[in-house]
């Protein structure tokens, strides 16, 4: 099974830190999602859930 895009159609990135202001990945990260396999979406998702617990958002929340 796939590994669904983060993506929350919130598409703008941030000047500070270079990450969509929605789903917090950078744009290398949205470029390689769709040739991208499960285990790096996977490394993707957790880098994105990382930014949010550093950035003050809930931990465990999907981006």
């Amino acid at each position: 099974m796939e590994i669904p895009s983060p993506c929350i159609d919130v598409c703008r990135l941030s000047p500070e830190t270079g990450w969509c202001q929605g789903c917090l990945r950078t744009v290398e990260e949205i470029r390689a999602w769709p040739r991208a396999d499960n285990g790096v979406r996977q490394a993707i998702l957790e880098r994105t859930v990382a930014r949010r617990a550093a950035a003050g958002g809930p931990a465990g929340a999907r981006a």
